[in-house]
């Protein structure tokens, strides 16, 4: 279980600041003496069913512990987007000492602090914390059968698992249930236990792990359908297109041969006659070379962060998934100048910063104008998914000093590298005129229907990336994620293709559109599929929560659909100029 650099020197830091404080116990080396201090952090305190919802600890009306407070740091920015809000609890809690029962505060339960527990026993109210990086849960109260009184828990029973000088296991026990009865005085206790364990300290995240939900039969037959789709698909494009293009290389060779008066006396037709426009500037190539860009970033980023995932066990740390995937979007901003701008450049734009500064902030500016809204409803809850003004300019930081200056690198190497004009066939000066045809050959329905099969690949592995998320499911299977991007990408392709050889053929060069549209069209049913999610697979209620979920909902299928075009793009282009680098045009 090894951590990455950047976390090293996150952790050097903080313990840096830390041996100015008054605490000799090192969460960051997990390692201790017999009779150092053990830190229990208060994190957060929420609603069950809605997990984002989630406020400070102490802001329920409990009562802290005698000992001097620790101030914690956020040692990543994803632990500071996420919402980590670790406060001293000031239980003493020394490694191997154990503690009888012992109370350790009393609170003055009045009317104002007992309606805010009622509230919080109510919606099933849990809360979390920390001993060293390891999560525990616990729920604050519960109702008697006919909700008409309520009682809180006051004891927190802890009995913490050791190998050697490491904490390997962490448990704790409700007890006490005491009935909330206003102008009264709750005593608050705790007691701690301490037990030999064989659990090695690379081992202590696997009992959060749920293999029987992650590796259920369903799960496995998904993987299976999924790949079975894509040599069912991959077999019939090559067989189908083949075949066709064999037969309409053989016809047009046979033109070849024609005279002239028997060659225009003929049928002309099919994708051949548009050799003159199939490579025409797409519409609007500012936005379309900007998009493809991001796309091709955002396909960098996820292939990184799965194969890092993969390799490091980015869920024992917190915030550390985000934190990743930040540091590879701003180290890959080379990549989205590099395909934008040489995209550009091919189609003749001229107002290349332009079009570097809008492919380089397209997609922060969509995840940083949902994130501002949702963080005002954030604000107006007091919840700890408010962002902090010192992380907000953090992130925008990375904006304007790496990303931007990364993504001209790439724009200034994609356009002297790549961005010459090098088609296989002259562009006409006059466009041709595109004949009619059937309805169902239109580039509107072929959008519509070009993102369900993508979207059928990929459906079931959606629930287990959304439970994960928006339930208390740890996702660990990155090879299962792995093997669905690769699936996912084959099947856009090939869909991708086959809809614009069908386009071509009908005489119609609107092709750079349509493969990027049809491709994208997934993320249309992806956030369909969340709302049906949403509604019934979830408890979820409330504004915030509610909010929270379909603006990042909104902001993963965009970004997927992004992704899903740009891979439709480029290999559609990829056939494109193949085939018409196959035929003789002159």
């Amino acid at each position: 279980m090894g951590s990455s650099r950047w976390k090293v020197a996150a952790a050097a830091f903080l313990a840096l600041v830390g041996s100015l404080l008054p605490v000799d116990a090192d969460e960051h080396e997990h390692t201790y003496i017999d009779k150092e201090e053990v830190v229990l952090w208060m994190n957060t305190v929420g609603p069950y069913h809605n997990r984002q919802e989630t406020y400070k600890y102490f802001s329920l009306p409990f009562c802290a512990g005698s000992k001097k407070t620790i101030s914690h740091y956020h040692e990543t920015l994803g632990e500071a987007l996420q919402g980590v809000e670790l406060e001293f609890s000031g239980l003493d809690i020394k490694f191997k000492d154990e503690v009888m029962q012992t109370t350790y505060c009393e609170i003055d339960l009045d009317k104002a602090k007992r309606d805010a527990f009622v509230y919080a026993i109510k919606n099933h109210y849990w809360y979390q914390m920390y001993i060293d990086d390891l999560p525990i849960w616990g729920i604050v109260g519960e109702a008697d059968e006919n909700g008409e009184d309520h009682y809180l828990w006051t004891y927190k029973k802890l009995e913490i698992g050791f190998n050697g000088n490491r904490i390997v296991d962490v448990n704790l026990t409700s007890e006490g249930k005491v009935r909330l009865v206003p102008n009264t005085r709750i005593a608050m206790s705790y007691s701690v236990k301490w037990k030999k364990s064989d659990v090695k300290f690379e081992d202590r995240f696997d009992k959060y792990l749920d293999p029987s939900f992650f590796q259920h039969r369903i799960h496995w037959f998904s993987i299976f359908n999924s790949f079975m789709m894509v040599i069912f698909l991959v077999g019939l494009v090559s067989m189908i297109l083949m075949r066709t293009l064999r037969k309409d290389y053989a016809r047009y060779s046979k033109e070849e041969e024609m005279d002239d008066m028997d060659r225009d006396l003929g049928d002309e037709y099919g994708w051949k006659q548009v050799h003159g426009d199939v490579f025409r500037p797409s519409s609007h190539p500012l936005i379309f070379s900007s998009l493809i860009g991001s796309g091709c970033q955002i396909f960098s980023v996820s292939f990184i962060v799965i194969v890092v995932a993969m390799v490091e066990d980015l869920y024992t740390e917190r915030g550390s998934m985000l934190s990743t995937a930040i540091f590879v979007y701003a180290a890959t901003s080379p990549v989205n100048g590099y395909f934008g701008g040489s995209l550009y450049a091919k189609q003749g734009g001229r107002r290349w910063i332009k079009q570097m500064f809008i492919g380089a902030f397209l997609i922060p500016a969509m995840v940083c104008g949902t994130a501002f809204f949702i963080n005002f409803i954030a604000i107006y809850y007091h919840a700890s998914r408010a962002i902090p003004f010192g992380t907000m300019v953090a992130v925008c930081s990375i904006c304007f000093f790496v990303i931007l200056p990364l993504n001209l690198v790439g724009t200034i190497l994609g356009r002297n590298l790549s961005g010459q004009p090098n088609f296989p066939c002259r562009v006409n000066a006059v466009p041709r005129p595109i004949p009619e045809k059937k309805w169902f050959m239109e580039p509107a329905v072929i959008v519509c229907l070009g993102g369900i099969l993508p979207f059928g690949s990929i459906f079931i592995e959606m629930y287990f990336i959304f439970t994960s998320f928006w339930a208390y499911k740890i996702y660990y299977v990155y090879g299962f994620m792995m093997l669905v991007l690769v699936i996912l990408c084959i099947v856009t392709v090939c869909v991708t293709i086959v809809c614009t050889y069908f386009l071509l053929n009908a005489e119609d060069y609107r092709w750079q559109w349509t493969s990027f549209l049809s491709a994208a069209s997934t993320a249309v049913y992806v956030y369909m599929y969340s709302f049906y999610y949403y509604f019934f697979k979830t408890k979820m209620y409330g504004l915030f929560q509610t909010s929270f979920y379909f603006g990042y909902m909104a902001v993963f299928s965009t970004s997927l659909g992004i992704m899903c075009g740009a891979v439709g793009y480029v290999g559609t282009s990829a056939f494109v100029r193949k085939i018409y680098t196959n035929v003789k045009i002159d």
